[in-house]
């Protein structure tokens, strides 16, 4: 089966900087779409950004101009910078991917998650 790790979360003040990684492991046939949820405290789990395997993107509004998503094909990795955090960008952050692996169809994954603290 398909496992993604994550790493990069952690404490940051208020306009500092993270960046996440997410790498897919094991049996990889093919990569779609790959991307990252966040869940805070009491709200439900939503998509922050998201990358499919041509290279669309699309963002939360609320990330806008401060996030940017990327992806290392060669190494099934994406990565999330976070830029001008702020505390409302406390959360755990999810990995998520469309991937196919060998001898299986297509599925929807998840990592473990990662907590990103935006405190003072």
């Amino acid at each position: 089966q398909v496992q993604l790790v994550e790493s990069g979360g952690g404490l940051v003040q208020p306009g500092g900087s993270l960046r996440l990684s997410c790498a897919a492991s094991r049996n990889i046939f093919s990569i779609y779409a790959m991307g990252w949820y966040r869940q805070a405290p009491g709200k439900q789990r939503e998509l922050v950004a998201r990358m499919t395997s041509g290279g669309s993107t699309n963002y939360v509004d609320s990330v806008k101009g401060r996030f940017t998503i990327s992806r290392d094909n060669a190494k099934n990795t994406v990565y999330l910078q976070m830029n001008s955090l702020k505390p409302e960008d406390t959360a755990v952050y999810y990995c998520n991917a469309d991937v196919r692996a060998l001898g299986y169809s297509p599925y929807n994954y998840w990592g473990q998650g990662t907590q990103v603290t935006v405190s003072s």
